[in-house]
């Protein structure tokens, strides 16, 4: 289920798996919490900040926030508070009961309160004795920080960034390390804080009125969707994640929380997601737009702005940032982390950032354009450097690029690279009708009618007619399912149909939907990944293919893990792989529940429209 459920655990590889876990956030920063209660992975302070904890990377060097109640053979739960991103682990057994809350008050809640990671112990049935270890490695676990006691809480010091950690019971440090073990009655509880040095870690009275306050905000959140389909749920906890991702200061949105997380264990392709792709980003602001959220939407409408008005005469945008809107950062390895299951280099910064993706125009302009629609109208000044971006498209569509899965490879002429030029010039042209602004209309037609006319005439398989991946080529590729949710091609078109039948053949295995086939200039393994999933979902149902629609999309929902959440790829054991959770698969989950639920309630009725 979506709200709660059973991990069942498999161990392909030693440690915690990528699927058992669970999130928790402040609009900031976030962290993983596995399934038996320890939390492995969290940056600090920002989540493109180093990492604190790091052993989901590396057991042994990275750090970790455990707690170990000692009950024999217990069962362990994990769900989330309903409408809330409030984590809830369980242990369960004969001699009692063990209840774990975590979470990260809500920046709404109190302007003064310290940005924390709160953790409640909680004893419902026996007496229980119970272990925690607190071992944070600072700066990505490069060094071992000194701990001493502050008054009742102890600090961790290493370089510029300090944390402490404040508890209701006594703490005792050790080398790197706090910890504490103590005996909790039926009904008794304990809280657990850690926040920056600079603050004093909130009292009790104060983290329970941070549970409270948190848990109201994140529901009177949920409640603005409009979506009351049959994936309820589902769509809801993947709107809490995609919230989670997104920045509350900038109005930016991470394409996922993790890096070094891999494609395929023991595989090179280990990247570092949490900047903010504008394809993503985009993409993101969609799925908030068809549900109700259209505050999210502006808010990246202003942040998205700002990149375009900080370009240079003939300087292009980027096809990510830093999540404050700087540039993002290189590519280094950290070759001190052995890596999730062995899998090097572990990554931060993306070399990507330096490639040419021509594809981002068009997901920006479709994002402005629904903005705009059912928002608040840009500035003047705003649609003048839009009008520039639009120029730069038409200068530049017929050149090849890296693509949207940004191969490291020789740059190609994909399809999806040019059908999204032409949906950055035709929603140009649509914003400039709809808000009657000034623009050379007549031209930015004619260009999109010919970049219309070139994926017609060159993109075809030679033999059978269907569309292809590139220029030439005879290779199909997942990202051709996005022409008919663009609505460059019919969704009934006999062309279009036909392409759909070659991503079948050549692209699927099983319910899961791989990328690509071809070379990409890697090396390694490359999963399925999961947003192609609910792309081709989406297609079958937009034509007319409502059983074989269905069918992929009850597969496709058991691909998250234990609390609803997406991974980037899956393994042919459909074991998450990858960064997570991933944004873009969340998206595209909400997109295809909205769309099947539609016409399995009203085949054929009048649906929303872009």
């Amino acid at each position: 289920m979506s709200e709660n459920g059973v991990t069942q655990r498999e161990n392909p590889v030693p440690g915690r798996t990528i699927g058992e876990h669970g999130i928790v956030g402040n609009l900031d920063t976030t962290a993983l919490v596995a399934s038996d209660g320890t939390i492995d992975f969290m940056c600090w302070p920002h989540m493109d900040s180093p990492t604190v904890f790091a052993g989901l990377l590396d057991p042994d060097k990275g750090g970790e926030f455990t707690i170990e109640p000692e009950l024999d053979q217990a069962r362990t739960i994990q769900l989330y508070i309903p409408e809330t991103n409030i984590l809830m682990t369980r242990w369960m057994s004969e001699q009692g009961s063990v209840e774990l809350t975590d979470f990260m008050p809500h920046p709404q809640t109190d302007t003064r309160l310290p940005a924390s990671l709160v953790r409640c112990l909680r004893v419902p049935r026996g007496e229980v004795t119970i272990r925690v270890r607190c071992r944070p490695r600072l700066d990505y676990a490069r060094k071992i920080p000194t701990t001493e006691h502050y008054g009742e809480s102890v600090v961790f010091h290493d370089g510029p960034t300090s944390l402490r950690l404040g508890a209701s019971v006594p703490l005792h440090c050790g080398e790197g390390e706090a910890t504490a073990e103590f005996v909790l009655g039926q009904g008794d509880t304990v809280w657990f804080v850690l926040c920056g040095e600079e603050h004093d870690p909130l009292d009790v009275d104060e983290c329970v009125a941070a549970l409270e306050h948190t848990a109201a905000a994140w529901r009177i959140w949920a409640r603005k969707s409009n979506y009351r389909g049959r994936w309820r749920e589902r769509v809801e906890r993947s709107a809490l994640v995609l919230k989670l991702l997104t920045s509350h200061r900038h109005g930016s949105i991470a394409a996922a929380a993790t890096f070094g997380l891999p494609e395929a264990t023991g595989a090179e392709r280990n990247w570092d997601y949490r900047a903010t792709w504008i394809r993503d980003a985009s993409f993101t602001v969609y799925a908030f737009m068809r549900l109700g959220y259209v505050e999210e939407a502006e808010h990246f409408r202003k942040w998205s702005e700002k990149r375009i008005m900080e370009l240079g005469k003939d300087a292009a945008l980027k096809i990510m940032y830093a999540l404050d809107g700087s540039e993002a950062a290189e590519e280094s390895t950290l070759d001190h982390l052995a890596g999730y299951a062995g899998s090097q280099p572990v990554r931060i910064g993306n070399a990507a950032r330096t490639q040419t993706q021509l594809d981002i125009f068009g997901e920006l302009m479709d994002s402005l354009y629904l903005a705009n629609k059912y928002g608040t109208a840009m500035s003047h000044a705003g649609w003048e450097h839009v009008r520039r971006l639009v120029d730069h498209v038409r200068h530049h569509w017929r050149d090849p690029d890296e693509g949207i899965w940004e191969i490291r490879d020789e740059p190609r002429h994909f399809l999806h690279s040019r059908l999204m030029c032409w949906v950055a010039l035709d929603r140009a042209v649509r914003l400039a009708h709809k808000r009657s602004l000034p623009a050379p209309v007549v031209e930015w037609t004619r260009d999109r009618d010919r970049i219309a006319e070139d994926i017609w005439t060159h993109f075809r398989h030679p033999e059978h007619g269907h569309f292809v991946q590139s220029k030439g080529g005879t290779d199909v590729d997942a990202a051709l399912l996005m022409m008919p949710l663009v609505r460059f091609v019919s969704a009934t078109d006999p062309v279009w149909l036909s392409t759909l039948d070659a991503i079948r053949d050549q692209l699927t295995d099983d319910g899961l939907v791989f990328r690509y086939r071809n070379a990409d200039g890697l090396e390694g393994g490359d999963g399925a990944f999961t947003t192609c999933t609910f792309w081709y979902v989406e297609c079958l149902a937009r034509a007319g293919r409502l059983h074989e629609a269905r069918e992929i999309m009850a597969r496709g929902v058991l691909y998250s893990n234990h609390l609803g959440l997406f991974s980037e790829e899956l393994s042919l054991r459909a074991e998450p792989l990858g960064n997570f959770p991933q944004a873009l698969t969340h998206l595209a989950f909400i997109s295809a529940a909205y769309y099947l639920d539609r016409q399995l309630s009203n085949p054929g009725g009048q649906l929303w429209q872009p």
